[in-house]
């Protein structure tokens, strides 16, 4: 296979990110029983992608209604990550390899960052550092009050995935684990970017690395495979063989794992079991958004331009809710609604049980990034460069 890279795209003829995802693994396009509850967040703020270790995109309460843009920020070329928010900052890339800090209060950059390539990957926040890796082959720890980078970590293929957050088993320290194009999954010291363990897979991995239980670390690669590691030392627990490329991040409840691949099929599997727990079937198009998850179901975008709502049980069709473009804009599960952006343009809500549409919200431009929660407000970036900010 051949590696898919990309550098500085002009603002104007860019490619869409469906093409970065077509090529995500350098391909060119030619029933269970439940599992423990997810556990929802209250999102004052938003410093790990999906909203936290576990990567559920799990709200803890009721989405805006008729959310309206209450300011925009221009980024001044497309932003196609996920953003974060905490200490009154959001963070977010964009497709010239700059990340931009933007001061929630005032509205106005506090700094600006720059890299040599796309930034494919969203942020993560801790203890004043801001961890994200780059097209240009480095990942990322800068000062979140200057931008001033800290440390990097020089690897030999592209960071598009985001980076998770979590204490040291049985100790204090706070590692950083982040998976590389170049297959290997990476756990550093927070402090220094020191390497604490590696993992080598056979092929590309695109998606975070989501915790499991304080145990173990779980995603899915290129190579076909659902990877399920010993947290405290990076060794092998299990590994469940798939039909197709893993090509986004994987959600998990309680020791389930859930996830999408290029085989047209969302798949769950419990962390340490041989076989898949179950297969949801789709049409003739893949599943290229990472999965959100509530008490009862799976949500996942399609490039058949829906979104699909899973029975978490038995992996038997809910409900699909029809948009005019492709969903690639992972989706958020409030408890009242789940959020999403298509490249229609337009931010939409569905109502969980039975995909009733609640609201839409049409902003002009391509909705590839996934929208994040954080002080009351849904923040997405757009395909023309334009940070919105919705309350």
């Amino acid at each position: 296979m051949i590696p898919f890279t990309h550098r500085y795209w002009p603002v104007t003829g860019l490619l869409p990110l469906s093409v970065v995802l077509l090529n995500a693994c350098g391909e060119k396009q030619e029933p269970a029983t439940p599992a423990a509850e997810p556990q929802a967040i209250a999102a004052s703020a938003w410093p790990i992608t999906r909203g936290g270790p576990g990567l559920q995109g799990r709200i803890e309460g009721p989405a805006p209604k008729q959310p309206e843009i209450e300011w925009t920020y221009d980024l001044g070329s497309p932003g196609v990550a996920e953003a974060a928010v905490a200490d009154g900052a959001i963070v977010v890339g964009d497709v010239m390899g700059n990340i931009h800090c933007i001061d929630l209060e005032t509205r106005e950059r506090r700094w600006l960052h720059e890299t040599d390539d796309t930034i494919e990957a969203a942020p993560a926040i801790s203890n004043g550092r801001v961890f994200v890796g780059s097209g240009d082959e480095k990942f990322l720890a800068l000062d979140l009050k200057t931008g001033d980078e800290l440390w990097h970590l020089q690897g030999t293929e592209k960071f598009s995935s985001a980076a998770n957050l979590v204490t040291a088993p049985g100790g204090t320290d706070e590692w950083v684990l982040v998976n590389g194009y170049d297959g290997i999954t990476r756990c550093l010291l927070a402090a220094d970017g020191s390497e604490v363990w590696t993992y080598k897979t056979d092929d590309y991995i695109n998606g975070t690395p989501a915790v499991i239980d304080g145990r173990y670390v779980a995603f899915g690669g290129c190579d076909k495979v659902v990877h399920v590691l010993n947290l405290a030392d990076g060794t092998l627990a299990n590994e469940v063989v798939t039909d197709a490329q893993i090509t986004n991040s994987v959600a998990t409840a309680g020791t389930m794992i859930y996830c999408g691949n290029y085989a047209n099929q969302v798949i769950a599997a419990e962390a340490t079991a041989e076989n898949l727990a179950w297969i949801y079937e789709g049409d003739d198009f893949p599943f290229f958004t990472a999965p959100a998850v509530d008490e009862r179901h799976v949500y996942i975008g399609c490039r058949d331009k829906k979104l699909h709502a899973i029975d978490r049980a038995t992996g038997k069709a809910a409900w699909t809710f029809q948009t005019g473009g492709r969903v690639e804009s992972s989706p958020l599960a409030f408890d009242d609604a789940i959020v999403f952006g298509s490249s229609d343009g337009r931010l939409y809500a569905a109502a969980p049980a039975d995909g009733a549409e609640l609201w839409r919200l049409d902003l002009g431009e391509d909705l590839t990034a996934a929208p994040v929660f954080a002080e009351g407000r849904i923040i997405i970036a757009g395909g023309d460069g334009t940070l919105f900010v919705l309350k």
